[in-house]
């Protein structure tokens, strides 16, 4: 009797695992999917406007041409995703607000206003556009997070992803038309955080998907 009930549980403990990495893979390509999409318009607003410049010789290269960016950012994109609840889970915060659908999609939806405000709203210097666009990263993380989890992590992907930026740079991979800020723009870093606040609020909604679908399977144990 014993021996039977420590076999159902051990089975039913390994269903969980499996499909507990089943949910992890979902969420993981979801997010890169999302990632990628998103890469590929705010990087054809960036070049249209010339932010970002290619070099020909670069672009001429198969093996060396910007179809890496994409992947990189869905790579990014799913590993921050993934992170988030994650840490979240480790540090036990509680959200403030209950998420849905549809603040996620503001928050995508301030995010790419964040970034179209970077390559088309003409400022009078690039500091003016720095602070400006740090304020709407701030005030992004500020409407739609509010957890420290968020922010700190937001933080470092702003400071991991410019440091990887201006190496990416030094070696002429592409270029900036008018860097301010060692290689690089100096509005870069509030992107980032603003980039990795809105892909951490994606992965924490899909991750909800995951917490009753647990819930319910234990449920039907019970």
């Amino acid at each position: 009797m014993i021996i039977s009930w420590e076999l159902g549980r051990k089975r039913a403990s390994d269903t969980q695992m499996i499909s507990a990495m089943k949910g992890t893979m979902s969420r993981g390509l979801v997010l890169f999917s999302i990632g990628v999409f998103l890469a590929l318009v705010l990087n054809l607003l960036q070049v249209q406007r010339q932010v970002t410049v290619f070099p020909p010789e670069v672009l001429a290269s198969l093996f060396s041409s910007a179809w890496w960016v994409p992947p990189s950012c869905g790579t990014a994109a799913a590993i921050i995703g993934l992170l988030y609840p994650c840490l979240d889970k480790q540090l036990g915060e509680e959200l403030r607000y209950k998420r849905e659908w549809s603040s996620v999609m503001r928050c995508v939806a301030v995010f790419v206003g964040i970034n179209h405000a970077s390559a088309k709203i003409d400022f009078a210097n690039n500091i003016q556009l720095s602070v400006s666009l740090a304020a709407m990263s701030i005030g992004l993380w500020w409407l739609f997070d509010r957890s420290r989890s968020g922010f700190g992590l937001g933080v470092g992907i702003a400071v991991l992803a410019t440091f990887v930026t201006q190496l990416l740079v030094y070696n002429d991979v592409y270029r900036y038309t008018e860097p301010d800020f060692l290689f690089v723009r100096s509005w870069l870093p509030c992107v980032f955080f603003s980039g990795g606040v809105t892909m951490g609020n994606i992965g924490r909604q899909l991750a909800t998907y995951d917490s009753d679908g647990s819930c319910e399977a234990r449920r039907k144990r019970e």
